[in-house]
């Protein structure tokens, strides 16, 4: 990949300048820490602070800063004291400060290493008080190991640049992981330590994001989008589009380290960048096409860099394989195996146009499977007063593994005796120690098809992997399950241990055909199909490529047999011993008493020669061959067929055919559809009744629920090998039958009811009756709304009820058998209830429902108006005239002549007796009463009844006859 970027390069000359003098405890400009784990202990680790000091407006609190607390992470601390400082390279104003220490830690786990120093340099925008706020970088490892000698990525560019209002700037950090381990990265917020815990940290006060935080009307360069600040999270590319306002920036990102896709640790990196106004042009830089090379390869390169304003041009190059840090300076640990890589240039600073080559010998030890980036950068002299500007691009090399060379193979014997594959190939020397050569294989051999840079086997090669050796290994037995009359391809591949990791480029394939001196079957097909009585016929060829005279006789065929498809519980069913002689038939068996109705069966044939001892030995054994499996699966108005086995020979890429009985499983079958079959997924066929194939007879009719339709299958295939002479081989499956499944439900019957007819009643109609019943008819249709047929294969009627119109769901009564279709709904308190009826047919299939119908009651509730509570026992309590109909609740209320009330009651037969309801006689006269009553209704919301009336209480003697 290639990315590529410009920055604004601030001569840092004169940043010392473009601030006010401030207090010497201004000095952290940016810094990270990186880590090492150290050979002979996995807990102890080399640990490296590395922070930017400001030196013009900060040296003497630079100079001060001998010393720097290192929290480990495990509650334990340490001052460390700071080597020799150096200054950053080209830029006298900022120091390069690094401490370093070792710590042991007292067992595996997470460990966040952190440091905090005070102060940060002053002048900061995008945070609260810069000069009073700590500087907190922290860096987390997992200690383990399982990891080796794991190391943190180094950072090789400097983490200070500097941009240009309204100009796109990007920076990258150079991020390099010595031990190949991928890298990820984020943004964060840069942080500030706690003065009551120095090894926790928060994030600064009032930090504001550099994009639009501080102009919030920033544009992109190109001026038609808000102004954005990113990271890419593959490449670690920092672009800020574009800034807004000119000022010093601090801003962070976290590096993450992924090893086999675990998170084994993080590096925060605060960093500042410096933006200001310049007329100047950037250089313009033509940095190499990205490349892939196999080891051993010597990469020569050449760099041109232009300036369109003339300038002359500093061309400098940074990344792992140079072996040098930041400041320029060897590293101190190489970063990559000898030879390091270089760039040179005929002098610094040139005139444009400017050249650099690159130039780097690689060798085995440069493998990996992340690739390597290097950085080039151009930076222009404008003059004493304009800011400098750098282009920089981006250059990434992948190195790869060569591939395995000379691979060979040739037929052998495996130590117990069945056939196998002698693969060997040159030594292979490009392998670090833990290398594996992984060996593969395919049946068929068709051409290798690699893309360029492409290592191991691309997906869907049909390789598999058969077995892995040592690197130093130049030999591999293969008797994985190798059948004969199969052509094979096999290929190699060097795969390295972590945690550089990757697999080389495979090797050539080789191909390789089994020799032939034993039989092959050719048929298992299906005769009859039976629980008992069912057979198969088994058939094969004689020993290809052996005459009768080539070993000794007699010979002798050992027919095998196992339950299942595919199975290998082989057991013996039939020896034929056999001279050869042509004409003979000694290829052939009938195997007879099975069930195939349950059954798919497998065959092996052993063929024995007689050794030069009289005793009979196996040569060798056929590859198993099973018989046809054929299954159905029921589906709306059509069947769904489906077929497997297991076969040495090939079914595929050939016209299979489908044989259907419509009179039972003795036939006749007719061929009905030929099926063009690729691969196993495609050995299936559906049939909705159609006859496609027309010579024996049209059968085409559709499918029947009521039916039974009867089928067999037969597969056509052939060997691959053209070393096998036996044509086309076809196999009948078992006989199987299933009928279709048919989801049309039948039409909804007609319903009706016997109403209750009220104007029929009299008052003493239901009289003392406290049960009723509704009586339901109906009818089922012949033909549905739409004129279509109705199923007529009614098994049984399905009566639902709902007390109320209202109800939303009905309650399922009862069933009644077809043809029945009344029925009396008896043991009701009241007639009032809805119904609906719905028909069932025999595949158990419901139809919609029918009509809805409903009865209601007719009420009736009746009120004298005299009674003489005398205690003459006549007429003595004031109650309902005869026989009230269906009566829920009443309400009864009574008032005298001035409207007070005197009794209430909500006893349904009322049985005043003439008193108040405190128990008190009342006075003969006139009252008044409102009654409310509510009645059983087929509405659950049925209004009430309510009657007013006047009622004559009459004592003194005086009764009612």
């Amino acid at each position: 990949m290639k990315f590529t970027y410009t920055a604004w390069l601030v001569a840092f000359l004169l940043i010392g300048s473009l601030w006010p003098a401030v207090s010497y405890a201004t000095h952290v400009r940016a810094g990270e820490i990186t880590t090492r784990r150290l050979p002979g202990n996995s807990l102890t680790y080399e640990i490296t602070l590395t922070v930017y000091f400001d030196e013009a407006r900060g040296r003497d609190a630079a100079r001060q800063q001998e010393t720097v607390t290192f929290c480990f992470g495990d509650g334990t601390t340490q001052e460390v004291r700071r080597l020799p400082p150096t200054l950053l390279r080209g830029n006298p104003n900022t120091s390069i400060n690094i401490y370093r220490t070792t710590h042991t830690y007292p067992g595996p786990g997470t460990f966040s290493i952190s440091v905090a120093i005070t102060n940060r340099n002053n002048g900061t925008i995008n945070m609260l008080d810069p000069v009073n706020t700590s500087f907190y970088i922290s860096t987390t490892i997992s200690v383990n190991a399982a990891l080796g000698l794991n190391s943190t990525p180094v950072l090789l560019n400097p983490p200070l640049d500097s941009a240009r209002v309204g100009q796109r700037f990007c920076h990258n950090p150079a991020a390099f992981d010595a031990d190949g381990d991928s890298l990820a990265y984020r943004l964060t917020i840069p942080q500030q330590g706690v003065p009551s815990n120095p090894c926790r940290g928060v994030v600064v006060n009032g930090y504001r994001d550099p994009a639009r935080g501080i102009n919030p009307n920033a544009q992109t360069e190109a001026q038609n989008a808000p102004a954005t600040f990113t990271i890419n999270p593959i490449t670690g590319d920092l672009c800020w589009d574009a800034p807004g306002a000119a000022g010093q920036y601090n801003v962070a990102f976290i590096i993450e380290e992924w090893r086999n896709g675990v998170l084994i640790g993080e590096i925060i990196r605060d960093m500042q960048i410096v933006v200001t106004d310049n007329p100047n042009r950037r250089p313009q830089l033509q940095a190499p096409a990205d490349l892939c090379v196999e080891a051993g390869t010597l990469i020569n390169q050449t760099v041109t860099a232009t300036d369109p304003d003339g300038h002359r041009l500093e061309l400098t190059a940074f990344g792992g394989p140079f072996n040098r840090g930041p400041d320029g300076q060897p590293y101190p640990d190489a970063l990559v195996a000898p030879q390091a890589a270089t760039f040179t240039t005929p002098n610094q600073p040139q005139n444009s146009p400017a050249t650099g080559t690159f130039r780097w010998q690689t060798n085995c030890s440069h493998i990996r499977q992340e690739p390597y980036d290097i950085v080039f950068r151009a930076v222009d002299f404008p003059g004493r007063n304009a800011t400098q500007l750098a282009t920089l691009q981006s250059f990434r090399i992948t190195i790869i593994g060569p591939r395995p060379q000379n691979l060979a193979a040739r037929p052998t014997a495996s130590p117990t005796g069945g056939r196998a594959v002698q693969l060997t190939w040159s030594p292979y020397t490009c392998a670090p120690p833990g290398s594996l050569m992984l060996v593969y294989r395919r049946e068929g051999c068709p051409p290798l098809q690699l893309s360029p840079c492409q290592t191991g086997l691309p997906p869907g090669s049909g390789y598999t992997e058969v077995g892995r050796v040592p690197s130093t290994a130049t030999a591999f037995v293969d008797t994985l399950n190798l059948r004969r009359g199969i052509q094979y391809s096999y290929v190699i591949v060097a795969q390295y241990p972590l945690p550089q990791g990757g697999v080389s480029i495979a090797s050539q394939p080789v191909c390789f055909n089994l020799p032939l001196l034993a039989p092959v079957l050719t048929n298992v097909t299906v005769d009859s199909t039976s629980e008992t009585r069912g057979v198969i016929t088994v058939r094969w060829t004689r020993p290809l490529g052996l005459n009768p005279g080539d070993l000794g006789a007699p010979y002798q065929y050992r027919l095998l047999r196992s339950t299942g498809l595919g199975t290998t519980t082989f057991t013996p069913v039939a020896t034929i011993t056999t001279t050869l002689t042509p004409g003979v038939a000694d290829t052939l068996f009938v195997d007879r008493g099975l069930n195939t109705t349950q059954n798919a069966y497998t065959y092996q044939l052993e063929f024995y020669f007689t050794a030069t001892n009289g005793q009979l030995t196996r040569l060798d054994a056929t590859e198993p061959a099973s018989s046809v499996r054929l299954s159905t699966t029921p589906a709306l108005r059509q069947i769904q067929l489906s077929w497997q086995a297991q076969t040495p020979w090939s079914n595929d890429n050939q016209r299979h055919r489908v044989y259907r009985s419509r009179r039972g499983p003795n036939g006749p079958f007719n061929l009905i559809a030929e099926v063009a079959v690729q691969g196993p997924n495609t050995y299936v066929y559906t049939d909705t009744g159609s006859d496609t194939f027309l010579a024996d007879g049209n059968t085409s009719l559709p499918l029947s629920a009521d039916s039974s339709y009867c089928y067999r299958v037969e597969t056509v295939g052939r060997y691959p090998d053209s070393r096998i002479p036996v044509g086309l081989l076809y196999n009948f499956s078992q006989i199987i039958c299933a009928s279709p499944i048919d989801t049309t439900r039948p039409c909804p019957p007609v319903l009706s009811l016997d109403p209750l007819d009220c104007a029929a009643l009299t008052d003493e109609s239901f009289c003392n009756q406290s049960s009723f019943s509704n009586n339901l008819r109906w009818r089922y249709p012949e033909r549905d709304a739409r004129n279509q047929l109705c199923d007529q294969t009614i098994t049984s009627y399905n009566i639902y009820y709902s007390r109320y119109q209202e109800d939303e769901r009905s309650e399922r009564l009862t069933s009644v058998p077809a043809p029945v279709t009344t029925f009396e709904h008896s043991s009701l308190t009241s007639v009032a209830g809805c119904y609906y009826v719905t028909a069932v047919n025999r595949r158990g299939l419901e139809s919609a429902p029918s009509n809805r119908v409903c009865n209601d009651n007719c009420p009736a509730y009746k009120l004298p108006n005299v009674f003489t509570p005398n205690g003459d026992g006549r007429n003595d309590v004031f109650q309902p005239l005869a026989c009230p109909r269906f009566v829920e609740t009443v309400e009864f209320v009574v008032y005298n002549r001035w409207g007070a009330k005197v009794f209430q009651t909500t006893d349904p037969n009322l049985n005043w007796n003439g008193k108040t309801t405190a128990g008190q006689d009342l006075a003969s006269g006139l009252y008044y009463y409102q009654v409310t009553v509510r009645f059983a209704s087929v509405s659950r919301n049925a209004p009430p009844l309510v009657q007013k009336g006047w009622i004559q209480l009459l004592r003194d003697g005086v009764s009612m006859r």
